[in-house]
C-alpha cells in the first residue's frame, strides 16, 4: 500500500519522507489555508521534496475553468496530480486533463457508481471519503470493498486512494480490502506505531538494563 500524507505542512512531510513513509502528498484548499502559504509556492516546495504524486486541487466548479486551472497547476512540476471534484463538470475536466497525459485525482467520492464513472473518465486516482461516511453512520469500508470489486471485475487502472482516514484502524482495514493508496494526516500515520505491549515491553527492558548495568558504548 502506498502512503500519501494529507497536509501542506512542509516540516511534517519532510519528517515522514526521511523515514521512507511518503509515497505522495494530497492537499486541498482547507489544508492550503491552514498552512498560510500561497498555493503555487507551497505546492512547488512539496513537489521538490517528494518524488511521488502531489495532488493540487482546482478552485473552480465549471469544467472549462477547472481544465484551465489544471493546466496551470501541472506547470508547477511533473509529479502534480490535478484534483477535481466528483461532479459532471469535474468528470469533463478529468477526461480532458487525462487525455492530455496528466494525472487526475477525482475527490469527494461517496458511492461505487461515482467511482465507476471516474474510472471511465480516465481518473488516475479515485478518493472515497471513509471518515465522512462513518460520520453519517455508513460504513466507509463497504465503499472501498465495492470499488475494489468493480475495478477488479473490469480491469480499470484507476487507483483506489482511501481518504478521510481518521484512525490507524482505517488504514488497517483499507489495506486488508486492497486499497492501492491511503492518505492520512501525519498524526494518524505516526499513531500506527503505538501499541501498549510495545511500551510495556520496552519499560521492562529498560528496567533490566539498568539493574544489570548493561552497556554497549
Amino acid at each position: 500500500m502506498k502512503f500519501f500524507v494529507d497536509t501542506a505542512e512542509i516540516d511534517a512531510i519532510a519528517e515522514l519522507n526521511d523515514l521512507g513513509m511518503v509515497d505522495g502528498v494530497t492537499t486541498n484548499p482547507s489544508l492550503i489555508k491552514k498552512s498560510g502559504r500561497d498555493i503555487i509556492e507551497v505546492t512547488k516546495e512539496i513537489c521538490d521534496l517528494v518524488d511521488g504524486p502531489v495532488s493540487a486541487e482546482v478552485t473552480a466548479v465549471d469544467a472549462d475553468t477547472m481544465i484551465a486551472e489544471g493546466r496551470k497547476l501541472v506547470e508547477i512540476a511533473e509529479n502534480i496530480a490535478v484534483k477535481v471534484p466528483l461532479t459532471w463538470d469535474g468528470l469533463k475536466a478529468c477526461k480532458a486533463l487525462s487525455d492530455d497525459g496528466h494525472m487526475v485525482n477525482v475527490t469527494l467520492c461517496f458511492s461505487a457508481n461515482q467511482a465507476l464513472l471516474a474510472a471511465k473518465a480516465g481518473a488516475t486516482f479515485i478518493s472515497p471519503f471513509i471518515g465522512r461516511l462513518d460520520d453519517i453512520n455508513l460504513d466507509g469500508m463497504d465503499l472501498i470493498a465495492d470499488i475494489r470489486t468493480i475495478y477488479d471485475n473490469y480491469g480499470f487502472d484507476t487507483q483506489i486512494l482511501a481518504a478521510s482516514i481518521r484512525s490507524a484502524n482505517h488504514v488497517l482495514e483499507s489495506a486488508r480490502i486492497g486499497a492501492d493508496v491511503m492518505t492520512a494526516p501525519p498524526a494518524v500515520i505516526k499513531s500506527m506505531i503505538n501499541h501498549p505491549l510495545t511500551d510495556k515491553g520496552l519499560a521492562t527492558f529498560l528496567e533490566d538494563i539498568k539493574a544489570a548495568d548493561i552497556k554497549i558504548l
